[in-house]
């Protein structure tokens, strides 16, 4: 029986590495795979999966109206597909998790997803979230912070490094944007980044006040 595969971590543990690393043993043994990458993450170039060490592998980009199943399941009719892999699982919607679990349960086909856990303010992304609950199967992926403990957190920061505690959930970037931390120091920062907001707008307005 085939299982949905959901390898979670922080920012920088090799996430796309691990995933082109499945990729090439299944190839290697003479097996079809699928890719997928998300859209709206066109670091690499459209429809394209990179990692850090300069390796990468064309991939079909979904969005939030890609039918995952049906797209699978057409390709399957052109060659004997033998595993799906997705990268940036977390930008999937609860409906692309459940078509993925079909493709499990109906196909009998492997599906390795790869993916963040939670966002920039501690919070799971809605693909994150349908996976953590559905998957057969979780495996957490290490990432080191700056202090020597695993890595769990993405601290989001500015063009001067200071952590930012506000924004939209999605903001596509690297390492010049996102530094994987432990949830202590993590916090720490965040903390510091409100206080400094409070702060400068306390003095703004005192300022301003006639």
């Amino acid at each position: 029986m085939a299982k949905l595969y959901f390898y979670y971590a922080a920012m920088n543990a090799g996430k796309s590495t691990t995933l082109l690393q499945a990729d090439f043993n299944y190839r290697e043994r003479g097996m079809e795979t699928m890719l997928w990458t998300a859209a709206l993450d066109d670091r690499a170039g459209a429809g394209r999966i990179a990692s850090r060490l300069d390796i990468g592998a064309d991939a079909h980009a979904f969005d939030a109206a890609t039918d995952l199943f049906a797209e699978a399941g057409a390709e399957q009719t052109r060659r004997p597909l033998h595993c799906v892999l997705v990268d940036e699982a977390q930008f999937l919607t609860e409906a692309q998790v459940l078509q993925l679990c079909r493709l499990a349960d109906e196909l009998d086909l492997p599906v390795l997803c790869y993916g963040l856990r939670t966002d920039f303010q501690g919070r799971l992304f809605p693909g994150s979230a349908a996976l953590l609950a559905l998957a057969d199967a979780l495996v957490e992926l290490k990432a080191v912070c700056e202090c020597g403990r695993k890595a769990t957190m993405n601290l989001r920061v500015d063009a001067e490094g200071r952590a930012v505690a506000e924004g939209r959930q999605t903001e596509i970037g690297g390492n010049d944007r996102y530094v994987a931390m432990c949830r202590r120091h993590f916090f720490a920062r965040l903390r510091a980044a409100e206080e400094a907001q409070s702060s400068s707008s306390s003095s703004s307005s005192t300022r301003s006040a006639p």
